[in-house]
């Protein structure tokens, strides 16, 4: 089993691509298919099944999405129709794609491509990615083991919930410069510091791209890098996560 076909939901589009698992490569041209409106999990299965249609590969099929995961079942919804919640999404998408399904957080997932494929590749200790966008998604690995459903971006920070100061939206929409962003950034991952003590810090999400322009006002004591897989990190840790669960099964 060297290939598996991942998919990533999101909130505005349904992306997917057949992986090479070893090397985290794009054996296919990555799809995207518009998120439907409402996203409820009939709608989105459908478009899944329109992603997997004619794709040939060996093993499970790996999906991402943006809810808290336990045992196939959303548990919550980001971004997503509250109809998720509850849903057996890993039994759901088998009866419709015909393929035993592994079904992991986006943020998760993301993790484990970088950790597998990308900037935490044979790191040791912990390690913990942050997804900056809308929100604030996390995850955590313990040599080399991920901790699923970390949602650090829901932790108590400044009074509220972290993410809502230290979200790349805030950037984008102009409410923070640039560097006003980073500073409020780099006291959060400094109480993640003081809980955690990671041996490495991954920024993901689209603002990782511009890490050289913020990156010098970032101080926690321990590396701090920007993710390699980008846009594809979803795509490839869907696939990774589905391809080792099958493994370990």
């Amino acid at each position: 089993m060297r290939s598996i076909f991942g998919v990533d939901v999101g909130g505005s589009g349904v992306k997917g691509a057949l992986v090479d698992i070893e090397s985290g490569k794009l054996l296919t041209d990555r799809k995207r298919i518009p998120t439907p409106a409402p996203s409820t999990p009939d709608a989105v299965i459908e478009v899944i099944a329109a992603l997997v249609d004619g794709q040939v590969w060996d093993g499970p099929l790996g999906v991402a999405i943006p809810s808290v995961v336990v045992n196939g079942v959303a548990l919550t919804a980001a971004n997503i129709d509250d109809a998720w919640i509850g849903t057996d999404v890993a039994v759901a998408v088998k009866a419709v794609c015909g393929r035993e399904t592994v079904v992991t957080n986006d943020a998760d997932v993301a993790g484990i491509a970088e950790m597998r494929c990308g900037a935490g590749r044979d790191t040791d200790g912990v390690v913990i990615l942050l997804t900056f966008g809308t929100g604030v998604g996390s995850a955590m690995f313990v040599d080399g083991t991920l901790v699923p459903n970390t949602e650090f971006g829901h932790l108590e920070f400044e009074g509220d919930a972290a993410e809502l100061s230290t979200a790349a939206r805030l950037v984008d929409d102009d409410e923070l410069s640039m560097k006003m962003w980073a500073k409020t950034v780099d006291d959060y991952l400094a109480m993640l510091y003081r809980v955690f003590t990671p041996q490495l810090i991954i920024f993901g999400g689209g603002i990782s791209k511009k890490f050289e322009q913020y990156g010098k006002w970032i101080s926690v004591p321990c590396p701090v890098v920007p993710a390699r897989l980008r846009n594809n990190a979803g795509i490839v840790g869907a696939a990774v996560a589905a391809a080792e669960r099958f493994r370990e099964g």
